[in-house]
């Protein structure tokens, strides 16, 4: 018998989240599933040296031994799913060190084990056809430099694990909501056609896959719960067989589940809200809203969905040099150029060993100073503060002389302005530079497996995307000119959030009312988008219209100096690009005025 209703928590957003959620929901809240997502777009490189050094490793281990280790005992008695991509580069051995602890404490629990993601053989392959980056179009790395290739698989095979009758189970790469969207086709039968359901499916695993970020954390309005984040709860999502769908949290925990956090949190990392692209579906979150129906509950509704793309995303690790810095601190009259000349003559001692070396200069270099208000760039007045941080780094070929940066800049201590001080213990060392490669991938070349009791199941790609459904335009919110206005900083009018894909960054607007759409759409231009982030913007800027909640998506292109690992920025992720836009000054006429600080209205 198909269930109509069940529950999902979100228990984790990163490798090195808290591992407090898992227990949490076991004590706190009767659920059918708990999922975990471990895998940033970088995670995998790292993984992938750790089984380079050691075959058994190359997973999450804290998942197998701090997760699940404690709760195996209690998650057998409740009989709640766990799926996970904890596995990372090497699920098979998360899979067997699982099975362990389960023998060890006597239970019957199964674990499916679910395969075909990691494509690192086909490095020659992909290299001699000429795969090219989906979005810089650049050639395909040197194989020899590559650390992983990694396909984004979907729900089917984790689907197919649940219903062959897993208990646990773990997968390499997945895209972050499979592991939500697997456990409803599995519980729901969900067709592969039923297009809007899949959205809805997704859209919930997107809404919870980064764990207390829907229930209070980093939310625009963070002194409304700061006092109980300490023991914040997790999201929870009950969801209907017909698609309706309430994001709540245990009962008798930190933080807070309304509007505002469920909001920010569907606008986080995301691209064209009309094509949110995924292996199993084409997502529409245009029309999607939100309505408070009681506390720490949120309907969401809205989501369409569209045939899947013919392709699946691969993404390629590789090495590209080496990178070294760190960060100092000044204290006192001038402090900010202190910390510049400091900054300077680091530079300086170095680049004058590295030419009595005869070795090349660095490939990049980053001086920042935080503290006296350079983030902003030009629109913001800088000053001068009586204590800044300063951080500085360099990329070099050669990992010596990148570190040479952090050695000589250490040895200036007793040469430098006055005012110095690091809180440190043995000085940071240099790291690789890892960087992202992109491309497409015909769904016919990857196969996916599921391998439980000693057996293994092939499941192929689901090809059903014949049909095209045409997208239609959204329609931007018309804006007037009025004589009276009055200004307001736009964190009275919304909420906003903002993360990165590679290296480009998104900012999601969520309107406090949607009466102030309009508004914040005029105000925020591009024009006046690229004025406050000409300092990090190297590529285009792309608006779009959310109808359903009146949010807007701003997508910045080039704007993270590489991203990730790749970059030497001090935020190469865009987390604080929301924060830098949340001052900008909207202007209201008089009759919308009046609505600010009155509560939120975007259903």
């Amino acid at each position: 018998m198909v269930k109509k209703t069940i529950s999902i928590g979100g228990a984790c957003g990163f490798w090195g989240e808290s591992d407090m959620a898992l227990s949490q929901f076991l004590e706190k809240a009767k659920l059918d599933y708990v999922v975990f997502d471990y895998l940033a777009e970088v995670t995998l490189s790292i993984m992938a040296r750790a089984r380079h050094k050691d075959p058994s490793k190359g997973y999450a281990l804290d998942f197998v031994s701090r997760v699940l280790k404690p709760n195996l005992r209690e998650i057998a008695n409740q009989n709640v799913k766990i799926i996970s991509n904890a596995g990372g580069m090497n699920p098979r051995e998360c899979g067997r060190a699982i099975e362990t602890l389960i023998d060890e404490a006597g239970l019957a629990l199964k674990v499916a084990v679910v395969t075909g993601d990691d494509l690192l053989a086909r490095a020659e392959e992909f290299a001699a056809k000429g795969a090219l980056d989906m979005f810089s179009l650049a050639p395909f790395p040197d194989p020899s430099s590559v650390a992983s290739i990694n396909a984004y698989l979907g729900a089917g095979p984790i689907a197919k694990a649940l219903d062959l009758g897993a208990d646990i189970v773990i997968t390499g790469r997945c895209v972050d909501s499979a592991v939500t969207l697997g456990a409803c086709m599995h519980a729901f039968g969900w067709s592969w056609d039923s297009w809007d359901l899949l959205a809805t499916g997704s859209l919930v695993g997107h809404l919870i896959e980064c764990g207390p970020q829907a229930t209070g954390g980093n939310f625009t309005d963070w002194e409304d719960v700061v006092e109980s984040l300490g023991d914040v709860g997790y999201p929870i999502a009950e969801i209907s067989s017909d698609g309706t769908v309430t994001i709540t949290k245990p009962e008798d925990t930190g933080g807070l589940v309304s509007v505002g956090t469920v909001g920010e949190q569907m606008l986080y990392e995301i691209g064209d809200p009309s094509t949110y692209l995924l292996p199993d579906v084409i997502c529409d979150f245009r029309g999607v809203s939100f309505k408070q129906v009681g506390e720490d509950r949120v309907e969401v509704v809205g989501a369409k969905g569209r045939p899947a793309p013919k392709t699946l995303k691969v993404s390629v690790t590789y090495n590209d040099g080496w990178r070294a810095g760190s960060t100092f601190f000044f204290v006192g009259q001038d402090a900010a150029k202190k910390a510049r000349a400091y900054a300077d003559l680091a530079f300086e001692r170095a680049r004058s060993k590295l030419r009595a070396a005869n070795l090349p200069g660095y490939t990049e270099t980053e001086i920042e100073l935080i503290g006296d208000g350079s983030s902003f760039g030009s629109n913001h007045p800088v000053y001068e503060p009586v204590d800044v941080a300063v951080k500085i780094a360099a990329k070099h070929p050669d990992s010596n002389a990148a570190g040479l940066l952090v050695k000589e800049a250490i040895g200036l201590a007793l040469s430098a302005p006055p005012g110095l001080s690091n809180f440190s213990g043995t000085p940071s060392r240099p790291s690789p530079v890892v960087r992202l490669f992109s491309f497409l991938e015909p769904k016919q070349t990857i196969t996916s497996e599921v391998e439980m009791n000693e057996q293994t199941m092939s499941v192929p790609q689901h090809l059903n995307f014949e049909t095209t459904m045409a997208v239609s335009p959204t329609d931007e919110p018309e804006t007037s000119l009025v004589d009276t206005e009055t200004e307001f900083p736009l964190i009275a009018l919304a909420w906003a959030r903002s993360g990165d894909k590679g290296d480009k960054a998104n900012i999601g607007i969520l309107p406090r009312d949607s009466i102030f759409a309009e508004w914040i759409w005029r105000a925020l231009s591009k024009e006046k988008i690229h004025q406050m982030f000409e300092h990090y913007l190297e590529g285009e800027i792309e608006r779009y219209f959310m109808p359903g909640t009146g949010a807007m998506n701003i997508v910045l292109d080039r704007v993270l100096g590489g991203g990730g690992v790749a970059s030497l920025r001090n935020d190469p992720q865009g987390k604080t690009y929301a924060q830098l836009l949340l001052q900008t000054p909207i202007a209201l006429p008089a009759t919308v005025a009046g609505f600010v600080g009155a509560g939120a209205s975007v259903a």
